[in-house]
């Protein structure tokens, strides 16, 4: 949609560009509050909770700094929400940012946006939780059998898990809305058997206080802090789900902004007490050097039986957040399509299920090239195994808080274009919430450059493609048109 022109705002019928603010959709409305509830909690709770904690520590090294930088993504989280709410409540679109972004500051970037969420950072988020579903199975068969499996065979799991939860999203919204449900109550499961094991089986109160203050202060910290605040975002990330998806929820304009600030407060305060439990069964010195921190606590309250059974219980809540991301995100690929910005062949909703097959079968297939991609290179060059999450994450965090600081300065652009659009609901503490994300995630954004300057350029790089792809797009149009 051009945004120089006014929007149709009746509910007569027209296309999804000229009722961008309207309800109207070929979906089926199928998910209620508790099933977007539900989406919103299983994007959040999936791999980062139970292993970035430990990568977050060894960073720090401090418990002072490991609260710091969780306070700041629970901080960040909770106003990106608040403009979010606004957004999605004005425009319930499916496909989220993009939606947002096209309509605020026309086709480019929006597409963009669009290009590097499916080339770098959407694909890249479903590749690592996948991964870390594979790691605490390997966890699992180490403790039973005493020998790990290989990083090789850890990869050819996650691919498997990707192509099978694909398979169960293309069959229709309303069997993926109860999958989502079911899972999001087992990951709450599992965050509280960690929570009430962990307080009830003994543990160290002073692993709160040793050390609780760094050895010294100085830039190094700082950049530390940045490294931190990577993994801690992750972690946060995915509360945005419900949006991609706004037009299979019914009543959006109520039931969308309710999902993501009752979803968000109840998983802040499930973070809050799991890393408490990991600090009160494992020192810091302890957490800095695990990689599957739940099945770590587990074994330090309880030994091996409840390493394998927290380790399980992960496995249930990676496998439930990589199904909800597919199947979130393959709609923001179909929305593009859909207006003509992406590859066309991914347009077509399936005719029975609608649901958009193609954009998920993609998904899976770019998903993919990123597992072996990683493979290839620890293959080549031999590195460490447990640093292929970390690696992932580096190599999409500039170019989505890029994305980020756009999407929420667009309530800048909507209420000075678009006065008069209903807004059921509007950002709390506006203009203060929109500045003060920006200026965190504005800051987030140099350290991160700095302190993963090749992961970052390599995502840049991805992104950058997508000009070359959209310039032959807009061309070839314009050739078209001529021609008729």
């Amino acid at each position: 949609m051009d945004p120089q022109i006014k929007p149709d705002m009746t509910n007569q019928t027209c296309s999804p560009d000229s009722c961008i603010f309207d309800e109207q959709t070929e979906y089926k409305r199928d998910l209620g509050l508790f099933e977007s509830i539900s989406i919103v909690v299983g994007r959040i709770i999936g791999s980062g909770i139970f292993r970035t904690p430990g990568p977050i520590m060894a960073a720090v090294s401090c418990t002072s700094l490991f609260a710091l930088v969780w306070i700041i993504g629970g901080i960040v989280t909770i106003f990106h929400a608040v403009c979010y709410a606004e957004l999605v409540a004005m425009m319930p679109r499916s496909g989220g940012p993009y939606v947002y972004l096209k309509t605020a500051y026309g086709s480019m970037v929006a597409f963009l946006r669009g290009w590097a969420m499916f080339f770098v950072s959407e694909t890249g988020a479903i590749a690592a939780v996948a991964l870390v579903f594979a790691e605490y199975l390997n966890e699992i068969w180490k403790i039973v059998s005493g020998v790990p499996l290989s990083h090789v065979t850890e990869i050819l799991l996650a691919l498997a898990i990707i192509w099978v939860l694909t398979a169960v999203n293309l069959f229709g919204v309303f069997m993926s809305g109860i999958f989502q449900n079911v899972f999001s109550i087992l990951k709450i499961a599992a965050i509280g058997i960690i929570i009430g094991i962990s307080f009830t089986a003994g543990g160290k109160v002073g692993n709160f206080l040793s050390p609780f203050l760094p050895a010294a202060f100085s830039w190094e910290t700082i950049m530390a802090i940045g490294t931190a605040l990577r993994l801690s975002f992750f972690a946060f990330s995915g509360w945005e789900g419900a949006t991609y998806i706004a037009e299979e929820v019914k009543n959006p304009r109520k039931n969308l902004p309710l999902s993501l600030l009752l979803g968000i407060a109840g998983v802040l305060i499930l973070f809050v007490a799991t890393n408490l439990a990991y600090l009160y069964q494992l020192s810091p010195a302890e957490m800095a050097k695990s990689h599957g921190i739940a099945a770590d606590a587990m074994k330090a309250a309880i030994g091996g039986v409840g390493g394998v059974l927290i380790s399980v219980a992960v496995m249930l809540s990676t496998f439930g957040n990589v199904s909800t991301q597919i199947l979130c995100k393959a709609r923001t690929w179909q929305a593009m399509s859909r207006d003509g910005l992406f590859f066309d062949a991914m347009s077509p909703l399936h005719e029975r299920f609608r649901t958009p097959n193609r954009a998920l079968v993609a998904q899976a297939s770019w998903a993919s090239v990123i597992l072996l991609a990683l493979m290839a290179v620890y293959l080549t060059l031999d590195v460490r195994s447990s640093a292929s999450y970390e690696t992932i994450i580096a190599f999409f965090s500039a170019t989505g808080t890029i994305f980020n600081l756009m999407t929420i300065n667009s309530i800048f652009v909507f209420r000075k274009k678009y006065p008069n659009v209903t807004r059921p609901y509007k950002a709390w503490l506006y203009p203060y919430s929109v500045i003060i994300v920006s200026l965190l995630l504005g800051l987030y954004l140099v350290i991160t450059l700095i302190t993963a300057f090749i992961p970052s350029l390599v995502g840049l790089f991805l992104m950058s493609t997508g000009l070359i792809y959209y310039r032959w797009k807009q061309t070839s149009r314009k050739v078209t048109e001529s021609v008729k």
